[in-house]
């Protein structure tokens, strides 16, 4: 019987010796466990050839706009067309000097600036050059036989001055070969000649043409005959002197196609247009005469751009429109003079300064040439305008201060914004009116009424009556003019309508005021016709105004006369130029032909102010200020009399009526001296003469109001 194979773990099957049955071979075992077999890996697949395009395009792109590139290729272009200007301007110059084409030019640049004297000149050079030519053209044809016989004589006077030269030689050296020694030599001289020239002319003709290559690149070099766009950046020429070229320069790049047509004809002669370049204070003027065909206004709209080809800031560059007919007159600053500050107000340096209203001039600062700007307040309403916080309530006051110095003058003073800009006028002025509210417009709007009162009182005066000047200074008028609240009787304080009071008032005074000496000051911030009606700022006779924000702004302040004269306040700049105002009036010094003058006022804070305003109360015999206008029915005159009595021991019974009547127009406006001289009788206070006129003593005043009875007021006695 046969035994079973034995089984070996791991080595399969092992038969024994004696079962020679046949056995298929065993497969080999693996004593390792065969790892997972790796999937194939994919193909690449082959690129696209619209990606390959890309790569490439982009490449070429990014080698296309590298900066090096960029540089090498304006580099090219400009060296290359410096060759071709250079040409372009050598053949000019070459047809120019055979032709007349510049005599034609120039007088086609003389008739465009209207020279007609310097036109008929250069037609008669170009008369005279055509004679000329024509006379060298006529000499040519008879040139070819000149020449001929100048050669024919040439020729023999050289071989006899030669045979003379070989005879003397021969005679000398007592040899008769000699005598054709020296034609040997001329001979031998052009043979080296001839040689020289042999060696000399393959370079000659080989370098040639790139020296001339190299001269027309000299001359488009010099004059940039190039591209802009492929020039070399310059560094920045601010502050560069203003010359001639460099004005007619700035003209030409305005924009303007008839300019720049008429001053390429001109060629050098562009300057003809422009008058004498003068020193005008920080800066120079210029008046500039137009071609044909260019209308000043459109220079005046380039006026940036005109600045900045001058290497100058708008602002340092002022337009005005001269009387001269298509003239225009550019005033152009020296860099960075405009932000320089000027001195302090002559009110401020000179404390014995006193003023005069009816002749004087005030000191209100420069003009942009440096010299002082002073100007008339006789007889003239102002109206003064700006965007808040540029140095309107310090324009306006710096006037007033210089006002005060003349102690006839009386101020009533309103200042509707309420912070203390108007606060050294207590003691100055007889009313003093301080606050934003609409109660403080209700008072503002009676003082002018009061004002009107006065003004019609001293028209109704007997002819010759001499009044003393009466301000009234309105500070943030705009407050005013919109203000919403009405009367009992409906009327409007605010507005412009017929019915609003305060319209009505400052259009009345604006009406006769100023020949009774009654005249209206006004400051307001951004005009518009809703808070500075039309009929009242053109009531103004100065018109002043700081930086504006428009156009249409500045022509409600300054008028469209102005503003098309090329006064632009709106150019002003916010915070920069505070203080600088634009005037429009006859009471200052305004040059021919212009409509405004701008001014770099002084600036008097309102501390100096103070002491100012302290200089000015020293000159008067006391003011009392009132703060309230009441025009209340029940009155009590002795106390009244009393309040305008103020700190003064003594007050002349003229002024003691005077300040009764800013106390209460209806109680006391048509009193007189017989009215005062009635309710002071038997008081014990009547009265008195003083250096030979007649005053009111406060002390006696006051020991009749301490002792009299207070059950029956004086006024009860009226």
């Amino acid at each position: 019987m046969t035994e079973p194979a034995a089984q070996v773990p791991g080595m399969g099957t092992v038969h024994h010796l004696d079962d020679h049955r046949p056995t298929p071979p065993a497969e080999p075992v693996a004593l390792v466990k065969d790892p997972a077999p790796e999937p194939a890996s994919p193909q690449p697949k082959a690129a696209p050839q619209g990606s390959r395009i890309v790569r490439t395009g982009r490449a070429v792109r990014r080698v296309a706009t590298h900066k090096r590139t960029r540089s090498a290729a304006r580099f090219t272009v400009r060296h290359g067309m410096y060759v071709v200007g250079g040409g372009r301007i050598v053949a000019r110059r070459a047809w120019e000097g055979r032709t007349a084409a510049r005599y034609e030019r120039m007088l086609r640049a003389a008739e465009a600036a209207g020279n007609l004297d310097l036109a008929t000149e250069w037609e008669e050079r170009g008369q005279r050059f055509r004679a000329a030519r024509h006379q060298r053209r006529m000499d040519l044809l008879s040139a070819p036989v000149k020449a001929a016989k100048g050669a024919t004589a040439g020729l023999g006077i050289t071989a006899g001055g030669l045979l003379l030269l070989g005879i003397i030689l021969a005679v000398a050296n007592e040899n008769f070969a000699d005598l054709a020694t020296p034609t040997l030599a001329l001979i031998e001289l052009i043979r080296w000649i001839v040689v020289i020239i042999t060696v000399v002319w393959g370079p000659l003709v080989a370098l040639g043409p790139w020296a001339a290559l190299l001269a027309l690149w000299g001359v488009g070099r010099h004059q940039q005959a190039a591209p802009q766009w492929v020039l070399p950046a310059r560094p920045a020429d601010v502050g560069a002197p203003i010359t001639p070229s460099v004005v007619v320069t700035a003209l030409r790049d305005l924009g303007i196609a008839p300019l720049r047509q008429a001053v390429k004809e001109m060629g050098d002669a562009g300057a003809a247009m422009l008058g004498p370049i003068r020193i005008a204070g920080c800066g120079v003027e210029v008046d500039v005469t137009l071609p044909s065909g260019v209308a000043t206004d459109e220079v005046q709209k380039r006026r940036r751009k005109l600045a900045e080809n001058l290497s100058r800031h708008e602002h340092e560059v002022f337009i005005t429109i001269p009387q001269a007919a298509r003239t225009v007159r550019l005033w152009i600053a020296d860099s960075g003079a405009l932000d320089e500050p000027i001195g302090p107000s002559p009110l401020l340096t000179d404390t014995t300064l006193t003023a005069d209203y009816a002749k004087g001039r005030a000191p209100w600062g420069q003009d942009l040439r440096g010299d002082a700007a002073l100007i008339s307040l006789y007889q003239r309403h102002m109206l003064i305008t700006g965007l808040s916080n540029q140095g309107k309530t310090a324009a306006l006051r710096a006037l007033a201060l210089w006002l005060a110095l003349d102690p006839r003058v009386e101020f009533r003073v309103a200042d509707l914004k309420g912070v203390g800009d108007w606060g050294m006028f207590d003691g100055l002025a007889t009313v003093l009116i301080q606050g934003p509210t609409d109660d403080h417009v209700i008072e503002a709007t009676e003082m002018l009424e009061d004002l009107v009162k006065e003004m019609e009182r001293r028209i109704q005066a007997p002819p010759g009556t001499v009044f003393t000047p009466l301000i009234g200074i309105v500070d943030e008028a705009q407050v005013a003019f919109m203000c919403p609240v009405v009367d009992k009787e409906k009327r409007p304080y605010g507005g412009s309508k017929a019915t609003a009071r305060y319209f009505m008032a400052a259009r009345k005074i604006h009406n006769q005021g100023r020949a009774v000496d009654v005249l209206l000051y006004q400051g307001t911030q951004d005009p518009t016709d809703q808070n500075l009606p039309k009929l009242v700022r053109e009531g103004a006779h100065t018109r002043a105004s700081l930086a504006l924000g428009t156009e249409s702004q500045a022509r409600m302040a300054l008028g469209d006369k102005a503003v098309d004269g090329g006064a632009a306040p709106n150019l002003l700049r916010p915070g920069l130029d505070k203080g600088t105002v634009v005037v429009a009036s006859d009471g200052i010094k305004i040059p021919a032909g212009q409509a405004a003058l701008t001014v770099r006022t002084h600036y008097i804070s309102t501390d100096d102010a103070a002491l100012i305003a302290d200089r000015a109360k020293a000159l008067r015999d006391g003011v009392t200020t009132l703060h309230t206008v009441d025009n209340g029915p029940d009155r009590d005159p002795l106390m009244d009399v009393m309040t305008v009595l103020g700190d003064a021991s003594r007050v002349l019974t003229t002024d003691v009526l005077k300040r009764l009547t800013v106390l209460s127009e209806d109680a006391y406006g048509e009193w007189s001296h017989l009215d005062l001289k009635r309710v002071l009788d038997g008081t014990g206070a009547e009265p008195y003469k003083s250096d030979g006129r007649m005053v009111v003593g406060r002390e006696r005043l006051a020991r009749v109001l301490a002792n009299r009875d207070t059950k029956g007021s004086a006024s009860a006695a009226e």
